[in-house]
């Protein structure tokens, strides 16, 4: 045991005290993606006592990209499963509880009472919300980290009285507003920096060592290599709300706008209706463009702005890249009255392919 922390112990700011600490303490990582790989893999290494996983997701070949625990022979399975049997291989010596399962309100104040520091490594504003609100019911500091493309972010918040996450964003954006990596990409080494910088401050933490990244938010920029720190100051009003409804915690539920009904069509379909608007409500920049079709580019963002592109006299048919932003969009043209909207579940990549094979068909038969 001593052999296997040896370095950590003869730095004198950490010693067998130290390294005691850290065999001592319990951590609950949320999310083995992109950021809980890196936060896994360091924490494991480094001695955590007992370190949970909850993720209900499976292992992908898109996410070998960045996702350092898993490999090929992890496809299909479950991340939580797929990174412990990884870590009890890189440290025996300590306990890992997977939690192969979706965090929600009703499970979450359970698992975070069983743990002293919780790790937000979710990749979506619901979770982050949820992370943040049963910390702040708990009583547990929460170690943020968050990507988008080339820039990453960490924070330590509820540490000491210190700022929470509804501190810095009292509330979050839209559903589907705002992509994620797998609707814009993100650079593969990026999650491993800002992850690391996750694990440096569980550390420090435990220890006790060093300027704890509470009341600050730490934002980095892989192209430029250069980081800035921001202030974050402590909003009573939104920790307060979040203790007041404390008693209703357990009774929420992660769905949004789930009075409006949407209908989803196939490409299939609409390609055989003669009075229809595609539209793509994706970035303008983002890939493939979708080609042999009449597109109308309005971004989601610009949705409500950007009402005169729409024509109401025909049938609307919206794609994303994974027909969760199209979904979204056709809500939120529904609750202002646009009717006959649909969404097309198919993404551009999809819809290009059927568009490739039904052309094909089409000039064989001419």
């Amino acid at each position: 045991m001593t052999d296997r922390y040896n370095r950590h112990i003869i730095l004198s700011e950490i010693g067998q005290e130290g390294q005691d600490k850290i065999s001592n303490a319990r951590v609950l990582v949320i999310g083995a993606g992109g950021l809980g790989c890196p936060v896994l893999q360091y924490l494991t290494a480094a001695g955590i006592g007992t370190i949970g996983i909850i993720d209900f997701d499976v292992v992908e070949l898109s996410n070998l990209q960045r996702q350092v625990l898993f490999g090929t022979s992890s496809l299909g399975k479950n991340k939580a499963l797929a990174a412990k049997e990884r870590l009890q291989d890189l440290n025996n010596d300590i306990s890992i509880i997977a939690y192969p399962e979706t965090l929600t309100y009703q499970n979450a104040i359970t698992h975070f009472r069983e743990y002293d520091i919780i790790v937000d490594g979710s990749d979506n504003f619901e979770t982050r919300y949820l992370v943040n609100d049963a910390c702040i019911i708990t009583n547990k500091p929460l170690v943020f980290g968050a990507i988008y493309k080339f820039e990453g972010q960490v924070s330590v918040f509820n540490y000491k009285d210190g700022p929470s996450y509804r501190c810095l964003f009292p509330n979050p954006p839209h559903k589907d507003t705002v992509p994620n990596c797998s609707d814009i990409g993100v650079l593969g080494v990026l999650p491993g920096i800002i992850g690391s910088m996750q694990a440096n401050e569980v550390l420090k933490l435990i220890i006790g060592l060093g300027d704890v990244l509470s009341g600050k938010l730490l934002c980095y920029n892989a192209l430029t290599s250069q980081t800035s720190t921001l202030k974050i100051n402590r909003n009573e009003t939104s920790i307060q709300s979040v203790l007041d409804e404390q008693d209703s915690f357990e009774n929420k539920h992660l769905i949004i706008d789930c009075q409006i009904e949407v209908m989803e069509v196939s490409i299939s379909e609409m390609i055989l209706e003669k009075n229809v608007q595609f539209i793509d409500v994706r970035e303008i920049d983002e890939q493939p463009k979708v080609d042999h079709l009449n597109v109308t580019n309005i971004p989601l963002s610009e949705l409500e702005t950007s009402l005169h592109k729409i024509d109401l006299s025909k049938k609307k048919a919206l794609f994303c890249k994974s027909g969760m932003r199209s979904k979204h969009a056709v809500k939120v043209l529904q609750g202002l009255n646009i009717n006959n909207c649909f969404s097309i579940p198919q993404g551009a990549s999809e819809i290009n392919n059927y568009l490739k094979e039904h052309n094909k068909i089409l000039s064989n038969e001419r």
